[in-house]
């Protein structure tokens, strides 16, 4: 006996549940006859008749897809809505939305929601699918910020620039270029010791950019057998800042992102930046000529410059117990350029985003008002020991008392001289000086009661070198 093929299933897409219930409507076809007529069974007519008026209100909300023949329910309903939500108000105000833009605000809104879930590329096809996302012609749309800034004028310091209300506070970063003399000693700094720091920020503190410092030499000998990647922090020998190519790099990460974000700038670097192609995601926003109010708050500058003098400081003594009779002059010689990308680095990554984000509302750079947090805002390095409050606050706004020309000079008499020593650059580490350096560096701890704490940071730099070392 031969077996019969089972029937083929036959699902109607919208468009056609709908002609079904017109027919139903308009005519006095039975449920029978009209599933005969497309083919389908009856208890098929039966559900769309009583499907009627949520196929009805997909059919008239014009953001369904009327193709589609199955309408399956995501898991993820709350996040689904509140995303179509969004996507029709950044059409409204004609935003270029991408699909790298939609999953990162997805992620966001079930963050917000509380919900543990990461968008995939096939969880947004099918949101598409669901809700008629990119079907059709696809309409040029403008960016989602005013061609032009708005013209300079006298704007109290307790509102914010207009322009920036259509942003989030993550979506609203500072930055500023930072004099800063890298080898200091409390009293006295010499204008070839000056580096120039560009450090930037968003309004919530939420989101550091990698430190970049520019200098004089165009390739210190401190740097020579060093990996670029492994730095913590970018040098470039040009004098100034590289604007260009810091705004490119800027712009390929928000683009990686999916976001569209504005950057505050002083007047002068925003003229100079004038009519710069390719920025696709990131606006320049100059703020006032007359620099009344500066693109990143100086509670920040202050900040960063309050931890670098710090870490210089317990170097310097670390120097200078390494070599009896050696005067804070003669240890600060020493201190190179490479040493100073990472007590840069150090010093950024120690100041609080509560501090960032109050001092953004205090200088009125914020798109919207935020809660400082006094207490934890103004947490501080403690003051040195054998410096009064006085004489550490002056070190740390040493800057200030220094002329503005000259720039970093990597090597002096000086530091050739220590360069000679055991603190100078010599050869090349091998694995086996590494090796080396960890045991001694084990064994200090152990001989001078170290915490517990202290050797599990030990354990991960001593698990990471070995990995380094065995490949």
């Amino acid at each position: 006996m031969e077996l019969t093929s089972k029937k083929k299933l036959h699902a109607l897409s919208l468009a056609e549940k709908i002609q079904v219930l017109e027919l139903l409507d308009e005519s006095k076809m039975s449920q029978s006859e009209v599933a005969r007529r497309f083919q389908v069974s009856q208890p098929q007519i039966s559900r769309i008749c009583k499907n009627k008026e949520k196929l009805l209100a997909d059919w008239c909300s014009g953001t369904a897809n009327r193709e589609r023949k199955r309408k399956r329910e995501s898991k993820y309903s709350g996040i689904d809505e509140a995303l179509l939500c969004w996507y029709h108000i950044a059409r409204a105000k004609a935003w270029d939305v991408t699909g790298p833009m939609l999953l990162h605000k997805a992620k966001e809104l079930a963050d917000i929601m509380g919900q543990d879930f990461v968008p995939s590329i096939g969880w947004l096809v099918r949101w598409k699918r669901r809700n008629n996302v990119g079907f059709g012609a696809r309409h040029v749309l403008a960016p989602p910020f005013p061609p032009e800034p708005p013209p300079p004028g006298p704007t109290s310091q307790a509102q914010p620039p207009l322009s920036l209300k259509d942003f989030s506070p993550e979506d609203v970063f500072g930055c500023a270029e930072v004099p800063l003399l890298y080898r200091a000693v409390p009293g006295r700094g010499g204008a070839r010791d000056r580096v120039q720091v560009l450090l930037c920020a968003n309004s919530r503190g939420t989101e550091k950019r990698r430190v970049w410092v520019s200098g004089l030499r165009a390739a210190p000998t401190c740097l020579f057998g060093v990996s670029g990647a492994a730095l913590p922090a970018s040098y470039h020998p040009d004098l100034g800042v590289p604007w260009s190519e810091w705004l490119a790099q800027f712009d390929r990460d928000m683009a990686r992102q999916g976001r569209q974000v504005t950057l505050l700038l002083a007047a002068r670097v925003a003229e100079g930046l004038a009519g710069r192609p390719g920025l696709r995601h990131v606006r320049l926003l100059p703020l006032a000529a007359d620099g009344s109010t500066p693109s990143l708050p100086g509670s920040v500058v202050r900040a960063f410059r309050t931890h670098y003098r710090h870490r210089l400081l317990g170097k310097l003594a670390a120097v200078r117990s390494k070599r009896a009779g050696a005067s804070l002059a003669e240890a600060a010689a020493g201190i190179t350029v490479l040493d100073a990308l990472h007590m840069a680095a150090a010093a950024w990554a120690k100041v609080p985003p509560q501090l960032i984000g109050s001092s953004f509302v205090r200088e009125g750079l914020a798109p919207c008002k935020m809660s400082p947090s006094p207490d934890q805002a103004s947490e501080m390095p403690p003051v040195p020991g054998g410096l009064s409050l006085e004489e550490f606050s002056r070190f740390v706004d040493l800057e200030g008392e220094e002329p503005a020309s000259g720039g970093c000079k990597e090597e002096t008499g000086t530091e050739d001289e220590a360069g000679a020593g055991e603190d100078g650059l010599g050869p090349l580490p091998t694995k086996a000086d590494a090796l080396r350096a960890l045991g001694t560096l084990r064994r200090w701890l152990e001989c001078n009661g170290t915490s517990p704490e202290l050797f599990e940071k030990f354990y991960a730099c001593e698990e990471e070198v070995e990995r380094l070392c065995g490949s």
